[in-house]
């Protein structure tokens, strides 16, 4: 009797089969699992009274085994209970019984209900695998979709993560005071197991307007998460309020996948609130408290690696808004080249670099090329580069020789990274600054291009013919070392050949061997017959792989020549009586060129300026015209003194010739020469 009473109130289903696997005896727990009565079942072959959703093919082969080996077995398997709609996790002993001969006449069945052991063997899998696969990168859709591939499918049947415009954009998110009736969200990830994702009623990118009683408002206002199952009214009107969402939840019931639950979680990181993940679920089993947890400890988890991608995307775009800020945007028409330029920046956690070009137009239709790279990443470099590119700019102004302006500019990268303690502060703020520059100053009268390095790359050139070649320059220190000269390589370049200036990103993209990559950079500008712009393109696609590892820059420039016709050279002896031979010379060479409107101006400007040369200069004294897009006066002496400015008084009888000179012409300045000095000014023709 009281083994008949231990049996019926196990509290554990057990059951007995005879050999052919018909239903002997079933306890209360067993019946109650099943939702049928004792009376029902006993003498039925199993799986009687088993839904046919419920796959028991494994346990009758197992019943079957065990009556005809006589051995016991044990049997694992995750189904749901017939009389219930939650999948459980079942772990089921199986054993014969035999009678008094000795022969199997029955098989003895009892089956443990494991289903919160399960669960929380998987809430912890899922816990050990959201360490290794969130915040992977720094970038924030990324970030969402490994989220949401966490989930799904694993205890959700649709996933998505909602966040805000600002996230997206690096800023800080709006409190919940400046929220409005209708809160708006971004779109960034989803995913379903159906295909199609017939659950999302916006696209991936798209942005949707949600009520105060929808789930993720509720969850987003409370800041916890908001569990809402079949039934909730505000689930009910939340599904149906939209049309898009449901003509979606109309498609879905009619394919037999109505939405069962949903689980709201705020993603919350360092008090501030960025979005929203959203679970679903259309399988018969709602979502629990267990889940929701779990759900909770996941969103946090994924709200952490959120915030540091748009902390990250923050930095990274202001970096890059101050560096693009510092690069040139456009220039002016040079007589002298025609370039192309490009500047990319790269996309690894360092954030952007300090690598910048310029082309900088110079007296005489001359022209400067410059290209440079900072050590270091992020709005330090951008700035140190700034600085120098300004630095470049003004020592250009003024005509240095490109050794001389290298030289000029190493004394600033010193006096930069020298506090006043003698303490060295690099582009991080701490260490030492570094930075390479090349310098390059092409003469289209002459076509020559004088050329200095601080450390940098050769630029590669490329003749018409199509021969390639490196400028073999001497690669003198990097800028910030102090105390060691630069050289500077001057060569005469045929008209028409193109001049490659370009970072160490773009020839080290690849496999970071230089030599390797200044050979494919010479390979495909020897390939290619397109355009500047279109050759550019091709190096880079060429050259660099889809994620380049540093910033990259590059300048291509092919150089133009201004024929004889287009320059005349005078050498004047220091005789005050021959000026008005230089105005005569001048008025002819400007009929001849057509140029009759700008006689005027002109022969001023060579009156003041021989003068001036004659008078304060000294021998030799030449006289030089250039017509180009511009008509450039030039008067060089052996004198290195450089005139200046200064406002005459009412009664002085002189000093007014170079301010009219400056009021009349479009800039002018002096540039010192070898052996002395050269003074020149430009007029815009019509």
């Amino acid at each position: 009797m009281l083994v008949e009473q231990a049996f019926r109130q196990s509290t554990f289903s057990m059951s007995i089969f005879d050999a052919d696997q018909r239903y002997l005896r079933l306890n209360e727990e067993a019946c109650r699992v099943m939702g049928v009565g004792e009376d029902v079942l006993r003498g039925q072959v199993f799986p009687y009274g088993v839904p046919s959703d419920v796959d028991q093919q494994g346990m009758r082969q197992a019943l079957r085994d065990v009556a005809e080996t006589g051995e016991p077995a044990h049997y694992e398997s995750f189904t749901r209970a017939p009389s219930g709609v939650r999948e459980h996790a079942w772990n089921v002993k199986l054993w014969p019984i035999r009678g008094d001969t000795g022969d199997v006449c029955a098989v003895g069945m009892a089956a443990f209900d494991s289903s919160e052991q399960h669960w929380a063997r998987q809430r912890l899998a899922v816990l050990d695998e959201a360490a290794v696969r969130l915040g992977r990168s720094l970038d924030l859709t990324r970030t969402a979709q490994e989220l949401v591939d966490l989930v799904v499918p694993r205890f959700a049947d649709f996933a998505s993560v909602d966040l805000f415009q600002t996230v997206m954009e690096g800023d800080e998110p709006a409190s919940a005071d400046g929220w409005a009736d209708l809160v708006s969200l971004r779109r960034v990830a989803h995913v379903s197991l159906e295909p199609g994702t017939p659950e999302a009623a916006v696209e991936l990118g798209g942005t949707d307007f949600h009520p105060p009683y929808s789930p993720l408002v509720r969850a987003l206002r409370a800041g916890e998460a908001v569990l809402s199952a079949k039934g909730d009214p505000g689930l009910e009107r939340w599904l149906q309020g939209d049309a898009a969402r449901a003509v979606r939840l109309r498609e879905g019931r009619t394919r037999g996948l109505g939405v069962t639950s949903v689980l709201a979680v705020p993603l919350i990181a360092r008090g501030a609130t960025l979005g929203v993940a959203t679970l679903l679920r259309t399988r018969p089993d709602p979502f629990n408290q267990d889940d929701s947890a779990l759900a909770r400890e996941l969103a946090g988890r994924a709200a952490l690696c959120v915030d540091n991608a748009r902390r990250y995307t923050r930095e990274r775009t202001t970096a890059l808004t101050l560096q693009r800020s510092l690069l040139p945007r456009g220039f002016v028409r040079q007589s002298a080249v025609d370039a192309a330029c490009r500047y990319l920046p790269t996309d690894v956690r360092a954030g952007v670099g300090g690598d910048w070009f310029d082309i900088i137009p110079l007296s005489g239709a001359r022209v400067g090329l410059v290209v440079g790279d900072v050590v270091g990443h992020g709005i330090q470099a951008s700035a140190t580069m700034g600085r120098l590119r300004m630095a470049v700019q003004t020592l250009a102004d003024v005509d240095l020789p490109p050794d001389e302006l290298l030289a000029h500019l190493d004394d600033l990268v010193l006096r930069m990274t020298t506090t006043d303690d003698g303490m060295g502060l690099g582009a991080d703020g701490a260490g030492e600054t570094g930075a390479t520059c090349l310098y390059a100053v092409y003469d289209p009268v002459s076509r020559r291009l004088t050329t200095a390095s601080a450390g940098h790359p050769p630029p590669v050139i490329l003749e018409p013919g199509g021969t390639t070649r490196v400028l073999d320059v001497s690669a003198g220190p990097v800028l910030g070392v102090g105390g060691l000269p630069f050289e500077a390589t001057e060569v005469e370049l045929p008209e028409g050949s193109i001049v490659a200036l370009f970072t160490d990103g773009l020839v080290e993209a690849a496999d970071r061997d230089p030599d390797a990559g200044i050979a494919r950079l010479r390979e495909v500008l020897t390939c290619s017959d397109a355009s500047l712009e279109n050759r550019c393109d091709a190096v880079l696609t060429a050259l660099l792989p889809k994620h380049p590892r540093d910033d990259v820059a590059l300048v291509l420039a092919r150089t133009r020549a201004l024929h004889a016709g287009q320059v005349r050279v005078w050498d004047l002896p220091g005789d005050v009586e021959l000026v008005a031979e230089a105005r005569r010379l001048a008025l002819a060479q400007l009929e001849e060129w057509g140029l009759e409107e700008a006689a005027f101006v002109t022969e001023l400007v060579v009156s003041e300026l021989v003068t001036n040369a004659i008078r304060y200069g000294a021998a030799p004294i030449q006289l030089r015209l250039i017509h180009d897009r511009t008509l450039i006066c030039e008067v060089s002496d052996g004198n290195s003194t450089s005139p200046h400015l200064r406002r005459a008084r009412m009664l002085d009888e002189g000093g007014r010739g170079l301010l009219l000179v400056a009021q009349l012409t479009n800039s002018w300045g002096t540039r010192h020469t070898a052996t002395g000095k050269t003074i020149w000014a430009e007029q815009e023709l019509s």
